[in-house]
């Protein structure tokens, strides 16, 4: 991991230890897994799309989810009374292929792509704001800022594309060599993390595309993000190397202590006391994780998808309700609710 040259403190706002762990280990021909770690009855489950769901995004103060289906467009509930507020319809009235959702963290607008396109929608009327189309490349991955200030699109070209909608102002990010994966943005829209095939992720201004950090990875990187509160980045490529990483020094904090073979991640979030990271996977896994040791505190498993062959699901988006709750959005077209063990 190298630093760039110094510059000014890092600021995106606007203006457990885990326990022992006694258990036996059975070695098998497919993995190593531990017992007695994982909880698969959640509290409480809400049916958000009976077809399942391509993607979702669960909003970063745990009220609002935005779910993509494939026959049924996208629809947004409010998870404080699980009421439909909204249904929207990506590319006219055709088959919904929305894979990526972003929601911004004040929770005012909320982006959706397909591979050709990507739209922008206001939370407060439900409209569309605007939509583009991308000709050169495929769309990997999108976010979001605060207020629409920006919006950050990963590409299979290797170009991350940060726009400002209100004035049509594109930055084009070539630090890549590669194929994007995963992107983030923070809240205020100044600062980026892109992850891709090249085996880096790189943290850089959107004023003008400086590289800050650059952290480093021996495999692709699929996975990305961002603490909202400016504290953290979290990197993870496809051979259980998972990073979290001090934003403002780019100093290493924790390794994710993985136990599985191989452990890719759909998405992750930090909680807003800066103490835990939870992360979705493609095998039915939310995984919550001491950020400054990198063990794991707690497994869940999501409803499997009872249509599906191997009667398995992906986790689609998680968040945090409260400090003592988190939630779930699979591919089975659940919401599903769990309470964080106490640790204490």
């Amino acid at each position: 991991m190298t630093k760039a040259k110094p510059h000014e403190k890092i600021n995106w706002m606007i203006t457990r230890k885990n326990a022992l762990r006694l258990c036996l280990i059975a070695l098998l021909t497919t993995a190593v897994s531990s017992c007695g770690r994982s909880i698969s009855t959640p509290d409480k489950v809400l049916e958000h799309s009976a077809d399942g769901a391509l993607a979702a995004d669960v909003s970063a103060d745990g009220t609002l989810a935005v779910i993509s289906s494939v026959d049924l467009g996208i629809k947004i509930y409010d998870l404080e009374t699980n009421t439909g507020l909204y249904e929207w319809h990506h590319q006219g009235d055709g088959r919904n292929l929305v894979t990526n959702i972003h929601i911004a963290a004040d929770t005012s607008h909320v982006v959706t792509s397909d591979r050709e396109a990507f739209a922008l929608w206001s939370v407060e009327s439900g409209e569309p704001i605007g939509f583009w189309r991308i000709d050169e490349s495929a769309i990997r991955d999108i976010a979001v800022s605060n207020n629409a200030r920006g919006i950050l699109v990963g590409r299979s070209s290797g170009k991350t594309m940060f726009f400002e909608p209100s004035n049509g102002r594109r930055l084009e990010f070539l630090g890549h060599q590669e194929k994007i994966n995963s992107v983030d943005i923070s809240p205020n829209g100044r600062f980026a993390l892109t992850g891709g095939n090249d085996y880096v992720a790189y943290l850089w201004s959107t004023d003008n595309g400086q590289i800050i950090h650059t952290f480093s990875h021996p495999q692709r990187v699929t996975k990305v993000a961002l603490d909202d509160m400016g504290r953290y980045a979290f990197t993870a490529d496809s051979t259980n190397n998972a990073k979290i990483w001090n934003v403002q020094t780019g100093e290493l904090i924790s390794q994710l202590d993985i136990f599985v073979r191989q452990q890719i991640f759909t998405d992750a979030v930090f909680s807003a006391d800066g103490k835990w990271l939870l992360t979705g996977s493609p095998s039915r896994r939310i995984n919550l994780w001491d950020v400054q040791t990198g063990l794991e505190v707690q497994e869940w498993r999501v409803a499997p998808n009872e249509n599906a062959p191997l009667r398995t699901a992906v986790v689609n988006a998680v968040g945090f309700l409260d400090n003592a709750t988190i939630i779930s959005e699979s591919s089975s077209g659940l919401a599903e609710i769990w309470s964080i063990p106490n640790n204490d």
